[in-house]
């Protein structure tokens, strides 16, 4: 009898100890279930399609994590070079910081390319110690701005320069990892889709950790980039293959031999199409620059009608934002279909609404003209990509892509000049973009057009 009742009361005890257990289990569950279920539904859509077994994915989720961490840094800098100090102050701060970084930067912004032409066996650790150097240079970024050093500029243009060798060895992998039934367009805009979304998520956890002190955002672009450094082995070993590829030589390098004995190059030039299409997103790239620093000066000293300047820079943020997501969208829908034609249209319709912004200067035309800027701005590269895809052979692709993104961001850093000394005045300012997107679209719509009659050129290899 007592044996019974004592066996009765262990069980109750293990089985009162049970259901403790299992309730801990399920609160466990319940507390995680909103990390990893979001996690798993982010799985899920970036390797969907095929993208998960390629490798595509990997590559997807890797550049969320380098637009987080971009958008750290940039709301760090921002806070410090451009909303701490008066407008005039704020001008001379920013000239300062073009010329301390941006102006280096286009002398080293060529050597870039033609650099990583010579790591193709080494692509995954490109890319992780780009992540890795900003993850180090976001620390000491974060104690220049505590401090007021100096050293704030020199490593914000390291930080520049690993942004930019990430986004050439990105370019440069894609078509490593393409699922069956994709074309390249296809997999850039899922790529720069999930870096868009990642940056306007990331933007209000930068602004919140802000207001914790300047240096929080760089905190937190460490430990993101510190992340992204791991998850860049994580990318297929397939992408450091070199297999079939070459360098690939632009219009302009056409009659520069290959060494000292003056032979011609092995390969001829790319194709007039990229040529044009390169320089129709130059203009592109350009006006992005310049209204970038252009509009944040002028709404900043006057706003928008019956707007404070934060909710004028906002909306114009926000717009180019909304405007650079959808043309993504529209991109991957489009696919690779007459691109010509895609770059011809979008740059047209930029110049028009430029233009009209321009004579017309207010809120909604301001808007718009930001919205606009960057829907082209993504529908001109995404066709620009299918051009490179379409015109120039796989074995020296992966060049191509890393040429090109160099001579864009020299336009990006040539409007931003612009930009910085252009008068506070709205009208002259916009009509001064137009004239950047005219110069570009003329010099380049008869050589689109007739390369969309021909129905595009063949690569040639010599």
């Amino acid at each position: 009898m007592n044996v019974v009742a004592a066996t009765d009361k262990a069980s109750g005890r293990d089985g009162g100890s049970g259901r403790v257990r299992g309730a801990v289990r399920a609160v466990g569950r319940a507390l995680r279930f909103p990390v990893t279920g979001a996690a798993r539904g982010i799985r899920r859509v970036t390797h969907a399609h095929g993208a998960g077994e390629s490798g595509l994915g990997k590559l997807i989720e890797l550049h969320a994590v380098n637009g987080a961490g971009d958008v750290m840094v940039t709301v760090a800098l921002a806070s410090t070079v451009f909303f701490s100090v008066p407008t005039d102050e704020a001008r001379g701060r920013v000239a300062l910081y073009l010329a301390i970084t941006m102006a280096p930067f286009t002398v080293l912004a060529p050597v870039i390319g033609p650099l990583l032409d010579r790591l193709p066996h080494g692509r995954r650790a490109a890319m992780a110690a780009a992540m890795l150097a900003r993850a180090l240079l976001a620390l000491v970024i974060s104690a220049a701005v505590a401090s007021g050093g100096l050293e704030l500029y020199p490593a914000a243009l390291g930080v520049l320069v690993a942004s930019k060798a990430y986004g050439v060895v990105r370019s440069a992998v894609v078509p490593r990892l393409l699922p069956r039934g994709f074309s390249l367009v296809k997999a850039n805009s899922r790529v720069t889709l999930a870096g868009l979304l990642a940056t306007g998520a990331a933007a209000p956890a930068a602004a919140g950790l802000h207001a914790l002190g300047d240096p929080w955002p760089l905190y937190g672009a460490f430990v993101i980039f510190a992340a992204g450094t791991f998850l860049s082995f994580s990318l297929p070993p397939g992408v450091d293959s070199a297999k079939g590829e070459d360098v690939a030589l632009l219009a302009s390098d056409a009659r520069r031999p290959r060494d000292g004995q003056g032979r011609r190059p092995g390969l001829r030039s790319v194709g007039p199409a990229v040529t044009y299409a390169l320089g129709a997103n130059a203009s592109l790239r350009c006006l992005s620059g310049f209204l970038i620093f252009f509009l944040a000066f002028l709404l900043r000293e006057h706003p928008l009608a019956g707007q404070s300047a934060a909710v004028s820079l906002g909306i114009v943020g926000v717009s180019a934002g909304a405007g650079n997501a959808l043309g993504t969208a529209v991109g991957a829908w489009l696919r690779s279909r007459a691109p010509e034609i895609i770059i011809v249209t979008v740059v047209a319709v930029v110049l028009g609404v430029a233009v009209v912004a321009g004579l017309f200067f207010g809120t909604f035309l301001v808007a718009a003209l930001a919205a606009v800027a960057g829907c082209a701005q993504a529908l001109g590269k995404l066709a620009l990509d299918a051009l490179i895809q379409r015109d120039v052979p796989e074995a020296v692709r992966t060049s191509a892509f890393a040429r090109s993104e160099t001579l864009l961001q020299m336009a990006w850093v040539f409007g931003g000049a612009v930009g910085i000394v252009m008068p506070l005045d709205g009208t002259v300012g916009l009509l001064t973009g137009a004239v950047f997107v005219a110069a570009g679209w003329l010099t380049t719509l008869r050589g689109l057009l007739a390369s969309a009659r021909g129905g595009g050129c063949r690569a040639r290899v010599a």
